[in-house]
């Protein structure tokens, strides 16, 4: 009865290790440069179907979406679409929204103020050089 035992754990064990190594990690980096609402809004449907799409297979999935330019409204703290941003990094591990600072320092220069971003939004020191970066380890490029 315990060499029975035995060999169910060790198959168990074996169908686990199987189950954990055909998992697999894809890492996504999403630019946005138009401050468009229904482009910023097709980039969010594309990050939560991609998110969804590997939930499902078992898989995870690292997302950057990476704002400059006009794009970088979107990170804005009055953006049309902050509230799904919100529900969004709470809903998705791994999902991380970068702030061009070189777009951010030109947009209060003009604007005359600092401009408050969502709190979700990570500052990096230049949006394509991040996005240059991204590609460089490994991400898939997509601009909707």
């Amino acid at each position: 009865m315990s060499r029975k035992l035995a060999a169910a754990a060790a198959l168990t064990f074996m169908l686990l290790g199987a189950a954990t190594a055909s998992a697999a990690e894809h890492k996504v980096v999403f630019q946005i440069d138009d401050a468009d609402p229904g482009r910023m809004t097709l980039l969010l449907n594309n990050v939560q179907n991609i998110e969804e799409y590997y939930a499902k297979k078992g898989d995870t999935a690292q997302v950057h979406v990476v704002a400059y330019g006009p794009g970088l409204k979107m990170l804005l703290k009055d953006s049309p679409v902050a509230e799904r941003i919100s529900a969004m990094s709470l809903q998705f591990d791994g999902l991380e929204f970068d702030a061009c600072h070189n777009t951010l320092m030109g947009m209060e220069k003009k604007a005359g103020h600092k401009l408050t971003l969502v709190d979700e939004a990570t500052v990096v020191p230049a949006g394509v050089a991040k996005i240059v970066e991204l590609e460089e380890d490994g991400y898939s490029y997509v601009k909707p």
